[in-house]
């Protein structure tokens, strides 16, 4: 789980509070009903949305999200699994009995182990997950994302950890501001791979 919760958590500190569910969801969905991990990221879920919807003034949605959100993550230690819930919960109590809270005080940042994590902290399997989030939330072609992914695997298993591939997909998570312009150069480097790859397919076979 670890490496879908770091990527959350640094989405969400980097301010995209709809995306930063996506890394968490999937993972969400395969936990046992009411399990602590499951309430764990159920909670978190739902503070994102918290958020989210702070930034449109829906104060009955953020009200009831709020109370949810809190039943969630009661009982968990204050620093489960390395992630301050204690800071949430506190602000959670405090938008349930004013949602107008948000307006004056900012969430708390989402720590781990102490760190507030930003997409520059993440490490390579942390931001492939991370990758994929933020292709899918402002609609990057996830075929080239996927593929340079597994490119980019591919080569650190072959021992080049200098790859093009490595590099691009972890500047694609940290580079909001020029994100768009790596892309096109992953986008160019997979097409160029991707053609190679299958001149020589079955060639042998």
């Amino acid at each position: 789980m670890d490496d879908f919760l770091r990527a959350g958590l640094a989405i969400f500190n980097a301010g995209e509070f709809h995306a930063a569910h996506d890394a968490w969801e999937d993972q969400w969905l395969t936990l046992d009903h009411d399990t602590e991990d499951e309430r764990f990221l159920h909670g978190l879920i739902q503070f994102t949305a918290v958020v989210y919807h702070a930034q449109h003034a829906n104060w009955g949605g953020i009200r009831g999200l709020a109370e949810s959100s809190v039943s969630y993550l009661d009982g968990l230690p204050a620093d489960y699994r390395g992630v301050n819930v204690g800071a949430v919960r506190s602000y959670l109590d405090a938008v349930r009995h004013d949602p107008e809270h948000v307006e004056r005080v900012a969430p708390p940042r989402l720590t781990h182990e102490g760190v507030v994590l930003f997409p520059g902290n993440l490490d390579f399997d942390a931001s492939t997950v991370a990758a994929l989030v933020l292709a899918d939330e402002f609609g990057y072609d996830e075929w080239v994302v996927e593929n340079g992914i597994e490119f980019a695997r591919a080569d650190l298993e072959s021992g080049d950890e200098g790859s093009s591939f490595i590099t691009l997909v972890m500047d694609f998570v940290r580079d909001a501001e020029n994100r768009g312009l790596i892309f096109q150069r992953l986008q160019g480097h997979v097409e160029k791979r991707d053609a190679r790859e299958r001149d020589v397919d079955g060639l042998f076979e």
